[in-house]
């Protein structure tokens, strides 16, 4: 008899507040589920990207975001953040807007989607719902994904 070993897939889902904290609270969350599961090689790229969108979330909204990290079987790890605005930014949207811009050297901001471009094997976004009045998923869905196939 063959035995048969599933793939070490998972997922975590976390629901963050409209608050300057929630960024730190998506890196820790993160970070302990990563050393968990032993992906050390991923851990910086992950816990950076996952910052930036959950940061944009919070500067870009009123509400809530929601953070979901998932090991996929084929050993990637795709993390997608929700919020509630409308709009997916370059370079999560369609061509002709799928690069970001430069950033000139004495901005302040403006460098995170750059990272997710540069550092995330892939990535997308979507909407989410159709924001009727009875809609309360409408927003966006932005992910990235790392990890060799």
């Amino acid at each position: 008899m063959d035995t048969v070993s599933l793939p070490d897939t998972w997922v975590y889902a976390l629901r963050l507040p409209h608050d300057p904290r929630a960024a730190r609270v998506a890196r820790m969350t993160v970070r302990a589920a990563l050393s968990g599961h032993g992906r050390h090689e991923v851990l910086d790229t992950v816990e950076l990207l996952t910052s930036e969108l959950v940061t944009n979330a919070y500067r870009h909204t009123r509400g809530p975001a929601s953070l979901r990290l998932t090991a996929l079987a084929d050993g990637r790890l795709r993390v997608g953040v929700w919020d509630s605005h409308p709009r997916i930014p370059a370079p999560f949207g369609k061509p002709p807007w799928d690069r970001v811009s430069s950033v000139p050297a004495e901005a302040e901001r403006g460098r995170g989607l750059r990272l997710v471009q540069e550092y995330a094997d892939s990535w997308g976004g979507l909407p989410v719902g159709d924001g009727g009045p009875l809609d309360r998923g409408a927003g966006k869905l932005l992910w990235f994904e790392v990890g060799e196939c």
